[in-house]
């Protein structure tokens, strides 16, 4: 009789299995996980306090109104939590392959990036994506705009693909770990450096940065240029109307960019020996 042989299980399968595990394991400490989600909330909101200070002493950031920094901000913080939420394990990658517990990961018949993604999940998380979605709904309701079906698209569009970027920048940030193990600052300026950049109108970084994070580290396709065609607002840096509806095919771009740069640094991966 032939043996049987096991079928590695589909990597949207194992994650969702490894995420149920890890807070299974987090809700066995309910207060801690309470309080923790709590301080997540509270300091997400810092932030936000921070753009109502600035306001509350001027009309103008950048040439956008409260409301409007307010939809980029909110966009922006949504589609970050979301990626913070399924992806930011990648995080401890680099202490894996420190202390050699990676190894563990190749051996199993599970996904590599799904095991990875997966590590260290906490409900916890959740605590980020409060306010930003109560910043986003006070947004969308004091901007005086005319909800057309074409905006309604752009504007889900925008979290969409602001996430499956944000996602991407969290898997080439972990790349980074195979090549420079202590390097976590400089991966962490894909990850949180690309958010902190997409919160505010990019024309506050004046037009040589803010090509650059067009052109270069394309953050302005998280949420700034969809966000000039949802708020009707001119350029300010004079570039082509079609890149405001161009961060469908810059997110597919860098997902198979991540997804190429995942499966080289595993297979050119040299195990520690442990």
């Amino acid at each position: 009789m032939a043996e049987s042989v096991e079928r590695p299980l589909p990597a949207p399968v194992a994650y969702l299995l490894l995420v149920r595990m890890w807070s299974r394991s987090a809700w066995q400490y309910r207060a801690s996980l309470l309080l923790t989600g709590l301080g997540q909330i509270l300091t997400t909101s810092l932030d936000l306090i921070a753009i109502l200070v600035l306001y509350s002493q001027v009309t103008l950031i950048g040439g956008f109104t409260l409301p409007q920094t307010l939809y980029l901000y909110g966009t922006t913080r949504v589609a970050f939590a979301l990626s913070d939420l399924v992806a930011s394990g990648v995080e401890t990658l680099a202490d894996s392959i420190r202390l050699g517990t990676f190894d563990l990961v190749l051996i199993r018949p599970v996904s590599t990036l799904a095991q990875v993604m997966a590590d260290q999940f906490t409900p916890k998380r959740f605590g980020k994506l409060v306010p930003a979605a109560a910043t986003l709904v006070w947004a969308l309701i004091d901007l005086p705009l005319h909800w057309t079906p074409a905006r309604i698209a752009v504007c889900v569009g925008t979290i969409v693909c602001g996430f499956v970027l944000f996602c991407a920048f969290w898997v080439l940030s972990g790349c980074i770990s195979f090549l420079a193990v202590d390097a976590r600052e400089v991966a962490n300026t894909f990850t949180y450096g690309s958010e902190f950049a997409t919160e505010y109108p990019l024309t506050i970084f004046g037009r040589p940065l803010g090509l650059a994070l067009t052109f270069v580290l394309p953050v302005a396709f998280v949420t700034w240029q969809p966000a000039l065609y949802v708020l009707g607002h001119p350029d300010p840096f004079g570039l082509p109307g079609f890149l405001r509806l161009a961060s469908p095919a810059v997110a597919v771009v860098f997902a198979a960019l991540a997804a190429l740069a995942w499966r080289a640094c595993i297979r050119r991966y040299r195990s520690t020996g442990s």
